[in-house]
């Protein structure tokens, strides 16, 4: 009985090393047709979207260092504006402090001309009635007094 097992046994292993053998050829052609280009496809695949991702995240840190460029470059210009800006207000204030000055210089040469002016009229003036105050007063006295200005003579 042993003997028939034995005899059975080596049977079926016989029997089965064709499909063992058949077995094996499909596990390498699985291997080299399917699984091989199959592990290569999905690393190329994940190589990629790696890429992708690094990419996407190199363009994000590019677009930043812009952006930042591009706020350093306004807050620049904007600075640049508002001391344009403030130097263009003291020059103008500079040089209305100016016209102040020279008009009120003019003004007092005007006023002093005007005063040395008067003060000619009012000698000129004085002079005149200086002159005249004798005449006057004879008239005036002979206004008044006309009888006395008759024997005085």
């Amino acid at each position: 009985m042993l003997d028939e097992l034995l005899r059975q046994l080596g049977d079926l292993v016989l029997g089965s090393v064709p499909t063992m053998i058949i077995f094996l050829i499909l596990v390498v052609a699985y291997r080299y047709i399917l699984y091989g280009p199959l592990v290569r496809t999905l690393a190329e695949r994940r190589a990629r979207t790696t890429g992708a991702l690094e990419a996407a995240h190199a363009a994000i840190a590019a677009a930043d260092a812009k952006a930042q460029e591009y706020e350093a470059k306004l807050r620049a210009a904007r600075a640049e504006i508002f001391h344009q800006r403030e130097q263009r207000l003291q020059q103008w204030a500079a040089q209305k402090d100016a016209a102040v000055a020279a008009a009120r210089n003019t003004a007092r040469q005007r006023i002093d001309q005007a005063r040395a002016g008067i003060e000619a009229e009012v000698a000129a003036a004085r002079t005149q009635i200086e002159s005249a105050a004798g005449q006057l007063a004879a008239q005036v006295r002979q206004a008044v007094l006309p009888e006395y200005m008759e024997e005085v003579r």
